[in-house]
């Protein structure tokens, strides 16, 4: 895989792509049946947290263990990026530490700094514009369950965020159908839409049923993000109605997947029967977290 570091999923060819899917296979047959896979023996990966998480910080170091390898975690109050040093400082002097990088951030220029700054590869762990790790596991999970992507329609019901960017982004990327409903004003950023549309069908509605219609695919985020808790109560009267529960699943199929990146806020975007229910993947997908980061890290690293 010819990438130096991994900040979106525009970054990516088709091959690309595909390669992370079979590695990350591969890596999860290995663990599931014993085998040892330290393919970063030695290797140490720097993760610097601006925002906690508990998926992200536990998928990538135990993912990094298993792959030989550790991982140091580097909490806000350990670096205070932009504020006790430069992010161009941090990215210079980490790159002497550690031989690769992890970060979960605000501003998306941060990560693009960092991965303008230092000499080893950086990962997006979450800006407040893109999610590109958690799309590749959500794209694991869905060919998992469905064997096959090109021509599936995935439906996101809920606000236009970095995940549904990133799921826009992927969904172009290797040819699924891409419906979304949200209440206006809370739409996709227009330029990452356009893009996609060049290879993939995007359809912005504002009734869930419209996007769920059909779909093979539901998935939905918390309406409030890290970071936007002064307007949690504003959006959770607009969102109000786009939820997933048990009769928008009537409208989609009965074979459709429900997905979730977690945490979930049970009977605002998800109700718990359909988060818990038989069509639910969600944690799956919350495993494949790990299993796709490792093969981005293992191809990324091992160089």
């Amino acid at each position: 895989m010819k990438l130096e570091n991994f900040v979106s999923v525009n970054q990516l060819t088709e091959e690309g792509f595909w390669e992370i899917m079979e590695t990350a296979g591969s890596l999860k047959r290995d663990l599931r049946s014993g085998k040892s896979h330290k393919v970063l023996p030695d290797r140490t990966l720097g993760m610097v947290f601006l925002k906690p998480s508990l998926r992200t910080r536990v998928s990538f170091e135990v993912g990094m263990t298993q792959l030989g390898g550790h991982a140091v975690y580097l909490g806000p109050d350990d670096i205070k990026l932009g504020e006790r040093e430069t992010t161009e400082d941090v990215g210079l002097v980490l790159s002497r530490y550690v031989d690769g990088i992890m970060a979960r951030v605000f501003e998306h220029e941060i990560i693009e700094a960092l991965a303008k700054y230092s000499s080893v590869p950086v990962v997006n762990g979450l800006t407040d514009f893109l999610h590109p790790c958690q799309a590749l596991a959500d794209f694991f999970t869905i060919y998992e369950n469905k064997r096959e992507l090109t021509g599936l329609k995935l439906a996101f019901i809920g606000d236009g965020n970095n995940v549904a960017h990133s799921l826009i982004n992927t969904s172009a990327l290797v040819g699924v159908d891409f419906a979304m409903a949200c209440p206006g004003g809370y739409e996709p950023n227009d330029n990452l839409v356009n893009r996609a549309r060049k290879s993939t069908s995007v359809e912005i509605y504002h009734e869930p049923e419209e996007a769920a219609r059909g779909a093979d695919v539901v998935y939905t985020d918390v309406w409030a993000s890290m970071g936007e808790e002064d307007v949690a109560g504003q959006k959770k009267g607009s969102f109000e109605g786009f939820r997933i529960d048990q009769d928008l699943l009537e409208i989609a199929g009965s074979d459709v997947s429900v997905m979730h990146c977690l945490p979930a806020h049970y009977d605002e975007e998800i109700s718990q029967a359909v988060a818990h229910g038989p069509n639910s993947v969600i944690f799956e997908q919350a495993e494949n977290r790990m299993h796709a980061q490792k093969a981005l890290l293992s191809l990324l690293m091992s160089r």
